[in-house]
């Protein structure tokens, strides 16, 4: 009898809360307030924070331009989920933060990522800024060096989903997929704001 009670004052409670939660496909990160100080400079020169992108969904994703497989594979996803995403992908900004400023030039990110589409922006920094910027979106990098002398890097291979306010709110793993992705974004550009 107590258990019955307490689960419709449970339901009740939740129901005052007002809409649930939405279905997404990745992992639901509302309230985490990840990247929320993001600080890094563009491809142009501009300075750039989540604000800059206040009422479109921010697609945040860590890489670098000499990635042999991960990141291109990645960018080429996200030019499939705006083709998917028609008219609304103008509502969208696709953000590729270099972990390897050393030899990601600003003009070297802008022909990598424009070559995808022309839309993407790619972030870049000091590597302190760099460090803070991973450090906000709690994502792993590191330089491994390589049997020719020369280094790759490490990195988290997830997007991470920014609502129209600035808010962390999807973790999509690089197996969500083009349709997963697309799903999430509709679902947060569809959101009427508070």
């Amino acid at each position: 009898m107590l258990q019955a009670a307490a689960a419709i004052s449970l339901a009740g409670a939740l129901a005052a809360c007002g809409d649930t939660p939405p279905p997404f496909k990745g992992s639901d990160i509302t309230g985490t307030k990840l990247g929320k100080t993001l600080a890094l400079t563009d491809m142009n020169g501009q300075p750039r924070t989540l604000n800059d992108f206040a009422g479109k969904v921010a697609v945040v994703f860590f890489g670098f331009t000499q990635c042999p497989d991960v990141c291109p594979t990645a960018l080429a996803e996200l030019t499939q989920v705006m083709q998917m995403l028609g008219p609304d992908a103008d509502r969208v900004q696709v953000l590729l933060v270099t972990v390897d400023p050393e030899r990601d030039s600003p003009e070297v990110l802008k022909e990598y990522v424009t070559s995808f589409d022309p839309r993407f922006l790619a972030l870049t920094g000091t590597p302190e800024q760099i460090k803070q910027a991973a450090g906000a979106f709690k994502a792993y990098y590191a330089k491994v060096p390589t049997k020719d002398g020369g280094y790759t890097m490490d990195h988290t291979a997830a997007f991470y989903l920014i609502d129209g306010k600035g808010e962390s709110r999807v973790l999509a793993n690089s197996n969500l997929g083009a349709e997963g992705l697309a799903h999430d974004i509709k679902l947060l550009l569809d959101q009427k704001p508070n």
